[in-house]
């Protein structure tokens, strides 16, 4: 079974992706196209659903369904496409998803801070990269100065409230 980081720790992905075909029973992810022809069979399936976005599906594709996915995946075929960081803002933002946010692909060390300054709480870890080392890139910076999604006051607006 594949492993991932969730929760800043090292787990079993509980999820089968599907492609085509009927779903299995237990956790689903499914893709774009897959959602979009069966999307009423995937919102009824009994266990976790989950849908995985590349980079040029954007993510209102989903509609009003997305407040009923427990997960969606979004894909980075390569360290330099930052589209999945701009998704995820807008997920979290805009479009009120609260389940797990997972990044795939060109996931490793050096990405995975920022990617959970975000909104991604869930990581699936290039084959050729260490998990381990991987999960040790969420304590690069003991600090952040800018507002994001895992910390939305800015330092300087933390550092004037304790010093009234």
């Amino acid at each position: 079974m594949p492993k991932i980081i969730h929760g800043r720790q090292i787990i079993d992905d509980a999820f089968t992706l599907v492609t085509e075909g009927p779903l299995p029973s237990g956790a689903v992810c499914v893709s774009l196209g897959y959602f979009l022809e069966n999307r009423s069979a995937v919102l009824s399936h009994t266990g976790l659903k989950g849908v995985q976005l590349k980079p040029d599906q954007h993510p209102e594709l989903l509609g009003d369904a997305v407040t009923s996915l427990d997960m969606i995946a979004l894909e980075f075929p390569a360290f330099a496409d930052g589209r999945g960081y701009s998704y995820a803002w807008l997920l979290r933002n805009r479009l009120g998803f609260t389940g797990e946010l997972r990044a795939t692909g060109d996931v490793f060390k050096d990405n995975i801070y920022y990617l959970s300054r975000c909104g991604f709480d869930s990581f699936a870890v290039r084959a050729d990269k260490n998990i381990e080392v991987a999960l040790t890139g969420l304590d690069d910076f003991s600090e952040a100065y800018q507002a994001s999604i895992d910390r939305p006051i800015p330092l300087f607006r933390r550092r004037l409230a304790t010093a009234q």
